[in-house]
C-alpha cells in the first residue's frame, strides 16, 4: 500500500492511498477512521491484536499475505470486531496463488477487483 500510485499502475492505478483515504474521510466525514500501513507480518498481527475488540469494523487490505500468512488468519480468527478483507485487483483474475485466501475464511467479507471503490463497499457494509 505504501507504493500505491507508483508501482503496477496498470493494476493498482495512480492515486496514492494517502490522498483516497482523505477522499474516504470525507465522503463519510461522520464516521471516524483510522489508517494503518506495514510492510512487517507481525506489526499487522500486533495492530489487530490491538484494534481487534473496540473498533466497530477493520478494513484489511493484507496484500500478498493474503495468500501466505497463516499466522494473520488466526490474529483475525482471535478477534471479536468483524474484518472485510478487499484487494484492488481482481485476485481470480491473477496468477493461481492468488486465488487463495487464507484470511477469508475467518473475515465477515472480501471483495476484489473493484480498485479503491473495494473501501468505500466496506464502510457501506459496515453501515
Amino acid at each position: 500500500m505504501n507504493l500505491l500510485g507508483k508501482r503496477e499502475v496498470e493494476i493498482y492505478g495512480t492515486q496514492s492511498f494517502e490522498d483516497y483515504f482523505k477522499t474516504l474521510q470525507a465522503k463519510y466525514a461522520n464516521i471516524e477512521f483510522a489508517y494503518f500501513q506495514s510492510n512487517v507480518e507481525g506489526e499487522l498481527i500486533n495492530k489487530l491484536h490491538e484494534i481487534g475488540f473496540s473498533y466497530n469494523g477493520i478494513i484489511l487490505n493484507a496484500g500478498a499475505y493474503t495468500h501466505t500468512s497463516i499466522a494473520i488468519a488466526d490474529a483475525i480468527a482471535g478477534i471479536k470486531t468483524p474484518v472485510i478483507e478487499v484487494h484492488i485487483s481482481n485476485i481470480f483474475a491473477r496468477e493461481d496463488y492468488r486465488h487463495v485466501s487464507y484470511l477469508g475464511k475467518h473475515s465477515k467479507g472480501s471483495i476484489s477487483g473493484f480498485g479503491l471503490k473495494g473501501y468505500e463497499m466496506a464502510v457501506e457494509s459496515f453501515l
